[in-house]
């Protein structure tokens, strides 16, 4: 039994697909709300 067979199942895949779109959708948020406002800050201070 190895190791990739253990978490070999359906549930495993959902499981990381959605914290990998989570992630994705924390790191889009971040750039929107964070970086995008300060190089506008910068830009037109």
């Amino acid at each position: 039994m190895s190791i990739a067979s253990d978490y070999d199942h359906a549930s495993w895949r959902a499981a990381a697909g959605t914290l990998a779109g989570y992630g994705l959708v924390l790191a889009a948020m971040f750039v929107v709300l964070f970086v995008v406002p300060f190089l506008l800050f910068l830009a037109f201070y």
